[in-house]
């Protein structure tokens, strides 16, 4: 008999009942004088006790700028050590950290700041070439909520930082004793369908056990040494990152601000590393940078892909010329904390390039059909689903959104087609949705579409992801002009949105149509338009 798609993942050690801060503390107390955290480009240093006393610094300075258990704080920063004092800081307290990608641009802050109630907000000064003190001012009248903004760098943060000392170490101590291990402690925006991103809430149960379990299947210990290149304001970055170290009294290492290959390579070397974290493409970039070879990077044994499938070649030089013998493969969402499944230690080669690896310790999954929602047998394509601890406590404020995805069991409905094989190990086929991989980066059709039929010369759009060797897929926006004697231009289309959507949402490719291929019912066929592109070589 053929055995359902349908995995429940066991594990000898007991889910955490921890909230972030107790945990950071047995850190703390087994590991008083090894390093938590290493800055390279600042050059600064923290040991675990050094670290936990200046999280409680920020967590005393919160409460007496006013936030109570429950508010929002909202972090929209480049990978910094401050913004990891934040996360901790706003765990300690209660407080909901927003995190807001660094790559938003005014409307895009507008709407989270507004839909999340932030009332603090602690940014960067700048990145690349958005100002962010100009763009907060830019909307702060339109977000009633917010009363205070602290500028990493600035006299905003030091005198932030001094208030700390009207808040005893006593006070902080019985707000963090009134904390439940299932109060939120997180929300993180994803593109929606609906033309808006969706807060996904996350409790400290969620994302303290996954970044544990995570850790715990590539064997982190103490002596562990943890390159995280990835941005922080994915789960990518502070889930399966900086709770995946802390929770094991690993060091955590920031390469650099942003992705810079050169950075992370020296950073590997620098601080002997032992873990390196990335998605294909970043991999991709350090083995093709002109010097690699001369880097020592003998100190790797381990870290994480996730983001996007790896290249079978890219595997075999990641394992080879990086040491990386025990890299493994995550999937997950941000509404499941992140990782619902992952590679183990001795995977062969084509488990890790293959798949996604097998279920994760304490969670449930299965691939079901999408209209009945019957669990498939092993072997068929269906929607993968996935239920347990990780599971988020739903969108904020947004409870028919979350009823969307959420169904009466608990089972969390990713949108993407998969197949269980009958060894359990899961491979994902493609999204129900047709939502958008670019580089790591999730992108929805509809939200670029909404903004592109603002655009005078467009008429109707259509947003497709078409294959790039790249970046796993870029963005096409087909388009019917407004007036066929003036269409739109590639150039037109990128300015049009360059201040208003984020970078990586900005479409690469433009195509032209005189209409859409559409079905009997009326609705746009895609995959017609990305089999077009295809045929047109372009």
């Amino acid at each position: 008999m053929t055995e359902p798609s349908y995995a429940h993942g066991t594990g000898a050690t007991a889910l955490l009942g921890d909230t972030v801060g107790r945990n950071l503390d047995r850190a703390i107390e087994a590991f008083p004088d090894r390093e938590a955290l290493v800055d390279v480009p600042s050059g600064r240093r923290w040991t675990y006790a050094a670290f936990g006393a200046a999280v409680d610094e920020l967590a005393r300075a919160l409460m007496a700028s006013g936030v109570a258990q429950g508010d929002r704080v909202g972090i929209w920063a480049v990978n910094c050590p401050e913004w990891v004092l934040v996360q901790y800081a706003t765990a300690r307290i209660g407080a909901v950290m927003v995190t807001i990608n660094p790559a938003y641009r005014a409307h895009e802050l507008e709407y989270v700041l507004r839909q999340a109630g932030i009332s603090l907000l602690v940014a960067s000064l700048a990145h690349r070439t958005s100002d962010y003190r100009a763009l907060v001012d830019e909307v702060r009248a339109n977000c009633p909520a917010l009363h205070a903004v602290h500028y990493i760098g600035d006299r905003t943060w030091d005198e932030l930082i001094a208030s700390a000392a009207s808040v005893s170490a006593g006070q902080l101590a019985v707000r963090e004793a009134g904390l439940s291990c299932d109060d939120p402690i997180n929300i993180q925006y994803t593109s929606g369908t609906t033309g808006f991103p969706k807060g996904a809430t996350l409790s400290h149960h969620n994302i303290l056990n996954n970044g544990y379990f995570v850790g715990e299947l590539v064997a982190y210990t103490e002596q562990d040494r943890i390159c995280l290149p990835v941005p922080f304001y994915h789960c990518f970055g502070m889930v399966m990152g900086n709770l995946g170290a802390t929770s094991h009294g690993a060091c955590i290492v920031i390469p650099a601000a942003a992705f810079e290959p050169a950075a992370v390579l020296a950073a590997v070397q620098q601080e002997r590393c032992t873990s390196l974290y990335g998605v294909p493409t970043m991999f991709i970039a350090e083995l093709n940078l002109p010097g690699f070879a001369a880097y020592d990077l003998s100190s790797l044994r381990t870290g994480i892909m996730a983001g996007s499938p790896c290249p079978v070649e890219v595997m075999k030089r990641v394992v080879a010329e990086m040491h990386m013998d025990e890299v493994s493969i995550c999937y997950g969402m941000t509404e499941t904390s992140p990782v619902s499944t992952q590679t183990r230690r001795d995977d062969d080669l084509e488990r890790r390039t293959g798949t996604v690896g097998r279920v994760m310790p304490h969670i449930e999954v299965k691939v079901v059909d999408p209209v009945t929602g019957v669990t498939l047998e092993r072997g068929a394509s269906g929607e993968l689903c996935t239920r347990g601890y990780s599971v988020m406590l739903g969108y904020w404020e947004q409870p028919e959104r979350t009823a969307e995805v959420i169904d009466a069991g608990r089972w969390m409905h990713t949108g993407d087609l998969a197949v269980m094989r009958e060894d359990g190990y899961v491979q994902i086929i493609g999204r129900i949705k047709d939502m958008i991989i670019r580089g790591g980066e999730n992108v929805y059709p509809r939200e670029v579409e909404e903004f592109l039929y603002r655009h005078p010369k467009i008429a109707d759009v259509q947003v497709v992801g078409v294959a790039d060797e790249r970046y796993g897929e870029e963005i096409l926006a087909c388009v019917i002009p407004a007036d066929p004697a003036d269409p739109p231009t590639l150039e037109d289309v990128r300015t049009f949105c360059h201040e208003q959507l984020a970078h990586y949402k900005i479409p690469r490719l433009l195509q032209v149509m005189e209409a859409f291929p559409m079905t009997v019912s009326g609705k746009v066929r895609k995959i017609e338009l990305r089999d077009d592109y295809a045929r047109r070589g372009a």
